[in-house]
């Protein structure tokens, strides 16, 4: 049962993200929205798959990676929570407007580059706690790890103002869609090597 859950989890995270890269390239925001609010189920069953697996001298870096993965997804649920309901439904005042939606880089804006920011430093807690016994666990391992430079970024940039300060005047972010079809292309191989980090415990 626990590996089939960790497994089943690896799976959501591969093909949400899979998902999101592909609704980006043609701008398909709906669908951006609801695979990204599919997604941190997925990302906490896989971690804490991981978790589960990790030795008693590497437990805290596991514990950490699990706690940060539960404040990952109950921010980035609430962020995409509201898009799908209040901001698709709803006829948003200005105000409204520059605190609700993504493209004025305001606070639901900042809470979504914070949950991230949280999702990196659980990869990196989790990939501490990882002992590899084979090539696959190794790539998985450090992959992870290094995902953990993704807190600075999410955390600190949105602090500068420079989203807001670079936004283009038509709306059109073609910069900030090719910088998620980037990071997809870097997070995919992730829940791939999960995947099969966990298939190989059915065997």
């Amino acid at each position: 049962m626990n590996n089939t859950i960790s497994k089943a989890g690896s799976a959501i995270v591969t093909v949400t993200v899979f998902l999101f890269a592909v609704f980006q390239a043609i701008n398909w925001t709906y669908g951006s929205f609801f695979v990204c609010f599919i997604l941190p189920i997925g990302f906490v069953m896989m971690t804490t798959g991981l978790h589960n697996e990790c030795e008693p001298d590497r437990k805290v870096a596991g514990n950490i990676g699990m706690v940060l993965s539960a404040v990952y997804c109950t921010f980035i649920m609430l962020v995409y929570f509201s898009q799908l309901t209040t901001v698709t439904n709803e006829t948003l005042n200005d105000q409204a407007a520059r605190i609700m939606k993504f493209d004025h880089f305001g606070l639901i804006f900042n809470y979504d580059m914070l949950g991230y920011g949280m999702m990196a430093l659980s990869t990196f807690f989790t990939g501490l706690s990882m002992k590899a016994e084979n090539k696959t666990d190794k790539w998985l391992r450090w992959l992870m790890i290094i995902h953990g430079v993704f807190f600075l970024s999410c955390t600190f940039m949105p602090m500068t103002g420079m989203f807001v300060k670079t936004t283009p005047s038509d709306g059109s972010n073609i910069g900030g869609r090719l910088a998620m079809i980037a990071w997809c292309a870097y997070f995919l191989p992730i829940g791939i090597l999960a995947f099969r980090h966990f298939s190989k415990k059915d065997k």
